[in-house]
């Protein structure tokens, strides 16, 4: 799931430190589901790029900044499969990126099935809130987080992919942010109900508009969503279940229009918990479990597969969706969340004591 974030840390901004993007659950539920003998969790291993060729094709994945995000293991899996790769990142914290990505900080992560490294070709700034260079306000052209940037609204970040590739073929929306997540939906303000759906929404209807030109017929625009869309998520507040829910319904609208005026698919993933930077910074209060540790418990003790998931999962789904094996898929939310999204009752629920599970 493209979590949002609180506070002066963005989804566009992972925090400054770099891991790794498996996570399992805290051991009293591990414990749980291990005792079950018919289910076990392992690391998923499957990769589908042997079966799928991308060479020639270049896909751009908005949102960017570190190994141990869903955006990431997207752009490592169309890598995989012969993608070239470009990048936007939120500019407060490119310079941490490019710095560790020149360093070698994230190579262990960027190890591809044929035992190379992924190479991301470009990496282009951006802040998804601004369409166009008018937008900027005079307090972020002066801030000193974006000093020496330029170039980093949407329609200029269009032009320069333009300039540097002509035609894409992928775009992959991995944006949100949510500078009330923390706060139940009536406390949230309408300066941050509307800053979620900007940055959350809006964001990939601007993407579409500006890249759907320049992207080559038959092309594809992914994006992420969350289970809040539809489902009430205590702690995913400050209007971020609204923005998802209208990403899943813009879906929908766009892939209609694209698809009739520019022969592009646009499909999202309703992806499951995962343990990332961005996520884990939502609603981190000392000696507690961050809002996303206990997402990732719940969703293990519940889900009919009682299995980790991992930031793997959703780039395989991802590289299905961007290939031509989905030619005919358009206008679907996917759900990858081992099958969370069918529960209608929480099984490990204290009213459940005493029954016997299946």
């Amino acid at each position: 799931m493209a979590l949002a974030t609180s506070g002066s840390v963005s989804a566009f901004a992972p925090s400054t430190g770099v891991g790794r993007t498996s996570f399992h659950a805290s051991t009293a539920v591990a414990k749980q589901s291990s005792s079950s003998s018919s289910v076990r969790s392992s690391r998923t291993e499957l990769s589908m790029a042997a079966n799928i060729d991308l060479k020639g094709k270049v896909a751009f994945v908005a949102g960017v900044a570190d190994s141990t995000g869903y955006g990431w293991a997207i752009a490592k899996a169309l890598a995989n499969a012969g993608a070239t790769i470009i990048v936007g990142t939120w500019p407060p914290v490119l310079k941490i990126f490019e710095r560790g990505l020149s360093k070698g900080q994230f190579d262990e992560d960027s190890i591809l099935d044929d035992g190379s490294k992924m190479e991301i070709a470009k990496v282009y700034p951006l802040d998804a809130v601004f369409d166009t260079p008018d937008d900027v306000p005079e307090e972020i052209r002066t801030n000193k987080r974006y000093a020496g940037l330029d170039g980093y609204t949407i329609e200029e970040v269009a032009k320069a992919i333009e300039a540097d590739y002509g035609k894409i073929d992928i775009v992959v929306h991995s944006l949100a942010n949510g500078p009330e997540v923390t706060k139940p939906l009536l406390e949230t303000s309408r300066k941050g109900y509307l800053a979620a759906s900007s940055a959350s929404a809006y964001s990939a209807v601007s993407l579409l508009q500006k890249l759907g030109p320049i992207m080559n017929q038959g092309g594809s625009f992914l994006s992420l969503t969350y289970i809040a869309s539809e489902k009430v998520i205590p702690g995913y507040g400050g209007g971020m279940s609204s923005a998802k829910a209208q990403l899943e319904s813009d879906t929908r609208t766009l892939a209609f229009e694209a698809g009739r005026k520019y022969g592009l698919r646009v499909n999202t993933i309703s992806a499951g918990p995962l343990k990332s930077r961005a996520a884990s910074a939502i609603g981190k209060e000392p000696g507690q479990k961050t809002f996303i540790e206990y997402a990732i418990d719940y969703s293990k003790a519940n889900a009919p597969l009682a299995q980790d998931l991992y930031s793997e999962d959703v780039g395989n789904t991802a590289l299905f969706l961007n290939s031509p094996l989905a030619r005919t898929v358009t206008g679907v939310t996917l759900y990858v969340d081992n099958g969370l999204h069918a529960m209608g009752m929480a099984v490990d629920s204290k009213s459940m004591e005493g029954r016997e599970m299946v």
